[in-house]
């Protein structure tokens, strides 16, 4: 397949254009810097910087579409938050407008959404994907990004939500939560009893793969591995792998200084269930938070 990658020079774009090239699938990166996507990658990818780019009689059997502005990188200022709105609703639009001019529409759309869909919240809930939803900011971010994406149904195009948890990898959400830790000064957050809803890189790259070539998969996806654990569980599943304490609890109010209401992103949280996954079948290589962070945090032999 032919795919187009938007994002893909962020932290699962970097793992999963690798992982396509391996299937065989021919990438097609949309990019601001070809620059750094050419170090990513070399030359076994295209590289655009513009969807005109793209002739209205070229095929693009496939789109994921990854990008967005890092939700936690800044304090939420009213402009920080049109800002993330922005570069994730724009650019699905741009590639609706983009399947809509292709004489030949890709057969899939595997579009970004996130956990937050369902809200920032304190309870217990378990969430599947049709669970109950508080109406903040996240929710709406969410909600507005997922229907733009399901235009392309209207053209004919499998899509596919995926509603992802925060990803374990080297780099992204763990590597800066890495420092405090070895150094002895990681622990929870808040009370720390916020759910946290998880996925290893490696479950993350598998099923965005399968989702490209299994037509059964459509509609909104819950990527988060099947066992949620609260923030205190994470903390201290974190430090032992590390062999080092987990002491220091963090604030919520120093987070409230750093991120404004962005903050309800760590000291809040959602418990989430992939269901519809584990209906289809899907084995999560790693369905247990100790395993991922052994694996991804314990040198190889």
């Amino acid at each position: 397949m032919k795919v187009l990658i938007s994002g893909g020079t962020g932290f699962i774009g970097r793992h999963l254009i690798p992982r396509l090239l391996d299937y065989d699938h021919e990438a097609v990166v949309l990019t601001r810097s070809e620059i750094k996507a050419r170090e990513l990658f070399g030359s076994s990818v295209r590289v655009i910087t513009d969807l005109n780019q793209i002739s209205s009689d070229e095929q693009i059997d496939g789109i994921i579409n990854l990008s967005g502005e890092g939700i936690a990188d800044k304090r939420w200022s009213e402009k920080r938050k049109q800002a993330l709105i922005d570069s994730r609703i724009s650019m699905t639009a741009d590639l609706i407008s983009l399947i809509r001019r292709l004489e030949h529409p890709p057969e899939v759309l595997i579009s970004g959404s996130a956990i937050g869909f369902y809200g920032c919240r304190t309870d217990d809930l378990l969430l599947n994907e049709s669970g109950q939803v508080i109406d903040d900011y996240t929710h709406r971010l969410c909600q507005n990004w997922e229907s733009e994406a399901h235009k392309a149904e209207a053209m004919g195009v499998r899509v596919c939500l995926i509603r992802t948890g925060v990803v374990l990898g080297n780099g992204g959400a763990l590597a800066k939560m890495l420092p405090a830790f070895r150094f002895g000064l990681g622990g929870p957050v808040a009370r720390g009893d916020q759910w946290m809803s998880w996925i290893h890189i490696d479950d993350e790259i598998e099923i965005i793969c399968m989702m490209l070539t299994h037509n059964e998969f459509d509609g909104a996806y819950n990527l988060t591995a099947p066992e949620a654990v609260t923030n205190e569980t994470f903390s201290r599943e974190l430090a032992a792998v590390l062999s080092r304490p987990c002491w220091l609890r963090v604030p919520a109010v120093v987070l409230d200084l750093m991120l404004g209401e962005g903050s309800d992103l760590l000291v809040k949280g959602q418990n989430v269930y992939p269901e519809r996954l584990l209906k289809a079948g899907y084995k999560f290589a790693y369905p247990d938070l100790k395993t991922a962070l052994h694996q991804i945090l314990e040198p190889a032999d």
